[in-house]
């Protein structure tokens, strides 16, 4: 027997273990009762976590108000001893005095064993063995201090409450509170009152006043009320601001008031459940008190009573505030301004980006013209340029023709009759005409080809060639001056060759076009190089007016070949002056041109 007790006992402890628990409520209002409605709502869910959901939740209401007979109490004794019997009870919590009294006088034969947590809104009077508790007591005052700050000139204060003996328990304490303030304000009692006749008097309520209710579960007439819905008829009728201390009251039409938390009040029995559940003696855990009043007004009655809301304190909670336009549409007006500031963003870079396209289209569109405008000046120049070879050609031709070859066909006669001995008289003369025949046929040739290149000036250089080429020119009508100084000694062939045929394009245009009757060539060494000046007094031209021609076009690429500058500087009626700068040597030709 030893040892099958010692078997036993471990495998009832595990079994006790592993069951879930057992939570009884007994509640002394009636089940449509606002706090009794938060209770059953919110301690199951709170001791299911608590205890990892291994929890079986029962409540009973006692409701002795509708039902007062002590024969009632005694039926449902036997209710409560029928319905649980067999269930072992892990806890019991009792809510309000008049369960706690009735379990007090029944312990011996109700859940003898089980522990207890007591709450109640009045200091205990009594503390049932293995309990512990909370009290929460109600706080009248504080409504009344809010109503003399949202109202200042507050002078009437209509204080309603039932004719049931809990109301009159309430109205008592609310007597003891409003006694301080009774210098201030006027308390009337409107206690125990028929329904109908206190909602006449709420609707006649003088000037200045205000309404509070404590609480009505029964009227004179013996009629019985939920005791928060009385409320809503309360607020209803009176034709003042309507303040209580139920936070049930939330949404019933009253103003506001210090008013119960119920939540923070459920949240506070769970929290001392769970201690004992967890193993804690609840005789070893003190009765302690609880405060869960918290301050609150409902915002739509400031409006309906035409009341300050900036006279509240900060710690007053504002219910069912109606939010401004800032409130209800500030996301969507940052929204919208955050949106459209990217649009404007957009927009600008869009229009940035126009504005440089349009910029580079322009660009482009000039550089395509001055593109087409050198193609069309380059096809020109090509024209030209063939034009000008093939009439250089036709030059060189109508030279040869009309007088290289025909001196060389009198020569060719000549010498023909010299052999044949036709010429015996005159043999002598016509030896001297035919070599000066000869010697015309070698100038000619001589002078075609010092025009073709001028390689003379390897051999006797840039002065000497250009004094030459003044020779050569000169026409008797036009004198050609020349002079030169510091012209260094050695010059390199590609800037003499340059020199020397740009003198010999502007005197040859001198002396076809300008009508002048000097025209003067100077030649001049400087530190950077060499100067070319050629001038005239003849007519000259509009140089911006000009259509250039191809001796200006040659002369002027051939002077940017090696690096130099050409500057003409002419005027109707004004002479002309062509100004040639150059470097001496093409190495600085090709440094100065990049």
């Amino acid at each position: 027997m030893a040892l099958a007790v010692c078997a036993c006992v471990p495998a009832a402890k595990a079994d006790a273990a592993d069951r879930p628990k057992q939570v009884l409520i007994l509640n002394s209002t009636r089940q449509d009762d606002q706090f009794s409605v938060v209770l059953d709502r919110d301690v199951p869910k709170l001791l299911a976590k608590g205890l990892n959901e291994r929890v079986d939740f029962y409540s009973e209401y006692l409701d002795f108000l509708r039902f007062p007979q002590p024969a009632n109490q005694n039926l449902y004794v036997n209710f409560l001893r029928q319905k649980y019997v067999g269930r072992h009870l892990d806890l019991l919590i009792i809510v309000g005095d008049v369960a706690i009294e009735f379990m007090n006088s029944r312990r011996d034969v109700l859940f003898a064993g089980t522990p207890v947590v007591t709450y109640s809104v009045t200091p205990p009077r009594i503390r049932l063995a293995n309990s512990t508790g909370l009290n929460n007591p109600l706080h009248f005052h504080r409504s009344i201090d809010l109503a003399l700050t949202l109202q200042p000139d507050l002078e009437h204060v209509y204080v309603v409450s039932g004719a049931g003996e809990s109301d009159k328990r309430y109205e008592q304490l609310a007597r003891a509170e409003f006694r301080a303030f009774e210098g201030r304000v006027a308390f009337t009692y409107l206690s125990g009152l028929v329904t109908r006749d206190l909602e006449t008097r709420l609707r006649n309520l003088p000037r200045r006043s205000a309404v509070y209710y404590v609480i009505v579960s029964k009227d004179g007439a013996g009629e019985y009320f939920q005791q928060m819905s009385y409320l809503s008829r309360v607020a209803a009728a009176a034709n003042a601001p309507t303040y209580s201390w139920a936070d049930a009251a939330a949404d019933s039409g009253i103003l506001g008031g210090s008013r119960r938390d119920q939540p923070a009040q459920v949240r506070a029995i769970v929290a001392l459940a769970l201690r004992v559940l967890r193993g804690e003696r609840p005789d070893d855990i003190a009765v302690s008190s609880l405060n869960t009043d918290v301050e609150q007004v409902d915002w739509r009655q400031l409006r309906r009573w035409g009341l300050d809301a900036s006279r509240l304190p900060a710690s007053v909670r504002v219910l069912s505030r109606i939010p401004g336009l800032w409130d209800q549409y500030s996301r969507y007006v940052i929204g919208t301004a955050g949106l459209m500031l990217a649009q404007m963003a957009l927009i600008a870079t869009l229009l940035l980006q126009r504005r440089k396209r349009r910029r580079v289209e322009r660009a482009l569109r000039g550089s395509q013209a001055r593109l087409r405008l050198s193609y069309n000046q380059i096809r020109d120049l090509s024209r030209r340029l063939l034009g000008e070879q093939e009439a250089e050609r036709a030059r060189i031709a109508r030279e040869l023709h009309d007088d290289i070859n025909q001196q060389l066909t009198l020569l060719s006669i000549d010498l023909d009759r010299i052999r044949s001995g036709q010429l015996q008289a005159d043999t002598a003369k016509r030896l001297s005409g035919a070599l000066q025949t000869t010697h015309d046929v070698a100038a000619s040739v001589r002078e075609l080809s010092h025009r073709l290149h001028p390689s003379r000036l390897q051999l006797i250089g840039l002065v000497a060639g250009l004094d030459s080429l003044r020779r050569d020119l000169s026409p008797p009508q036009l004198p050609i001056a020349f002079c030169h100084r510091d012209v260094p000694p050695a010059i390199d062939p590609e800037i003499a060759l340059c020199l020397f045929r740009v003198a010999q394009e502007a005197l040859a245009n001198a002396v076809k076009h300008s009508e002048a009757h000097l025209v003067s060539v100077e030649l001049a060494g400087e530190p950077s190089g060499l100067r070319l000046t050629v001038t005239d007094d003849g007519k000259g031209f509009d140089v911006n007016g000009l259509d250039m021609g191809l001796g200006l076009i040659s002369m002027r690429e051939r002077v940017e070949s090696v690096g130099g500058v050409l500057v003409i500087d002419a005027a109707p009626a004004s002479g002309t002056l062509l100004q040639v700068t150059v470097p001496t040597h093409m190495a600085l030709a090709a440094v100065t041109s990049a």
